[in-house]
């Protein structure tokens, strides 16, 4: 049997990443979930680029803050103590508006972990 006590705050932050990105997968040697806490300053989005997977499922807990996700459909306004999960092949980018009066907190999921990120261009469905 194998267990993992891992406190986010205690792993580096992911360089390079758009907002502060702490992967617990990886600490935790997990093979096929993705699991990581983000915090996102005003103006900060969690993902690289706006993208979808082909067959990953993702889900994204508000610990604190509000989190808005654009998608080809709408905008989504996540309040804390909310999820909001994106199915394979739906194009997403979570983020923290610029006009935000706060950071947003947030626990992110996704299976497989192996399912690379698609770029989306929003522009292109025009």
């Amino acid at each position: 049997m194998g267990y993992h006590h891992v406190d986010p705050d205690d792993l580096d932050s992911t360089p390079d990443y758009p907002c502060d990105r702490r992967e617990i997968s990886d600490a935790a040697e997990l093979a096929a979930l993705h699991l990581a806490t983000y915090e996102m300053a005003p103006g900060e989005q969690l993902p690289r680029v706006y993208h979808y997977h082909d067959s990953r499922e993702e889900a994204f807990y508000v610990i604190s803050g509000t989190l808005h996700v654009e998608t080809p459909e709408a905008e989504f306004v996540v309040e804390e103590s909310e999820v909001f999960v994106a199915e394979p092949e739906s194009p997403h980018r979570a983020y923290n508006p610029e006009d935000a009066e706060e950071s947003v907190r947030v626990l992110g999921t996704g299976a497989p972990k192996s399912d690379i990120a698609h770029p989306y261009d929003p522009d292109d469905e025009e």
